[in-house]
């Protein structure tokens, strides 16, 4: 069976369509998704994310151990800081991407993807092992709220009365709610400025109360990812993988190999020196097909890759996807694109199919 939300009831009850993912039965829309992402892209929209695992790393040895299992260095982290990065296995294939904010020295906070909380937890507990530190699963008690849009910020201020306007892209801060502790990040999963807010269950549904009677619109997983996706954002699943590393998605500047060391860093640092055989790319199609996972890449009529994600834009009037194909593939050069019995022709362009709208 799978788990619920502590918002569960209050989705039934706005008539979300609910759905499996990652474990949980989640709202994946509640009106429609081209009206949900249009929200958040032109005003602000509020989702459930409480379905994503928080573990929380502690001790002396905090920052080296972080360090260890993280591509990025997070000895470049101040107090209040976000940073992104994956965790690798040692053949670089990717454990999963991760957002770790730093508490204060010794202490961080890392969130893992819904579908992978068992499979990191395990993880990051066996390579703690020889550590001078403390590994705290919380996702039991942590649940999450995104807010996402151009109007997120006004919305935190007036509506939840959260200090936030300080708060720079990838910062964070605790504040005290509910006698206990509540975590405000600058981060976000679609583009837009926003914030994403972490508390116990009776903080979020208390906010989440208040959001809805203050007219933010509720937004599910379907919008959430036509979001990402636009932006050229990766999803765990399909531009990552146990078989896609960092490096062929792209994502080598969230692997610091000036570190002395980190699980996966011989494998990265070869990948990135030698080339990968295959990498994601965009591409746009010339017509309006829509392009699904798993679809596959032509060229010339010879297969060179298969789509990881692909949609009719929301955003611009174009059909585009990612897909991972033969890294000797430019910029510039045509491909075409199985779907059912015909072949539809595209052009590989930036992963990037839409401008992102930091507050930096």
């Amino acid at each position: 069976m799978n788990k619920r939300t502590c918002l569960y009831d209050k989705h039934v009850a706005l008539g979300a369509l609910i759905q499996p993912f990652g474990g949980f039965d989640m709202p994946i829309q509640y009106t429609s998704i081209i009206e949900e992402h249009k929200a958040v892209r032109e005003h602000v929209g509020v989702f459930d994310v409480s379905h994503m695992g928080e573990i929380i790393i502690s001790g002396h040895q905090a920052e080296e151990f972080v360090n260890h299992i993280f591509t990025n260095d997070v000895r470049k982290m101040k107090a209040g800081d976000v940073m992104y990065g994956m965790m690798c296995y040692d053949d670089g294939g990717t454990v999963d991407d991760t957002c770790i904010c730093k508490i204060e020295a010794n202490r961080y906070f890392m969130t893992i993807n819904a579908a992978n909380i068992e499979k990191d937890n395990e993880w990051v507990h066996k390579h703690a092992e020889d550590y001078d530190v403390v590994v705290c699963y919380k996702s039991d008690w942590w649940n999450q709220l995104a807010i996402q849009g151009p109007e997120a910020e006004r919305v935190v201020t007036d509506v939840l009365h959260l200090p936030c306007s300080d708060l720079k892209f990838y910062q964070c801060r605790e504040v005290l709610r509910f006698d206990s502790g509540v975590l405000i990040s600058r981060t976000g999963y679609t583009g837009e400025d926003g914030f994403e807010i972490y508390g116990n269950a009776e903080y979020i549904v208390s906010a989440w109360d208040k959001l809805i009677a203050a007219g933010v619109k509720p937004c599910g997983l379907g919008c959430r990812d036509t979001l990402r996706f636009e932006v050229g954002l990766p999803l765990y699943g399909n531009e990552l993988s146990e078989t896609i590393s960092p490096i062929m998605a792209g994502l080598s500047h969230f692997v610091d190999l000036d570190k002395p060391e980190f699980i996966g860093k011989e494998a990265l640092a070869k990948q990135k020196a030698e080339g990968v055989a295959k990498r994601i790319r965009g591409i746009q199609l010339d017509e309006h097909a829509v392009p699904r996972h798993g679809y596959t890449v032509l060229q010339d009529g010879k297969e060179v890759g298969t789509v990881t994600t692909g949609y009719r834009l929301i955003s611009a009037d174009k059909s585009c996807a990612m897909a991972l194909v033969d890294s000797s593939l430019k910029l510039g050069d045509r491909v075409e694109i199985q779907i059912r019995k015909k072949t539809f022709p595209g052009t590989i362009v930036k992963k990037k199919f839409v401008d992102k709208h930091y507050k930096k």
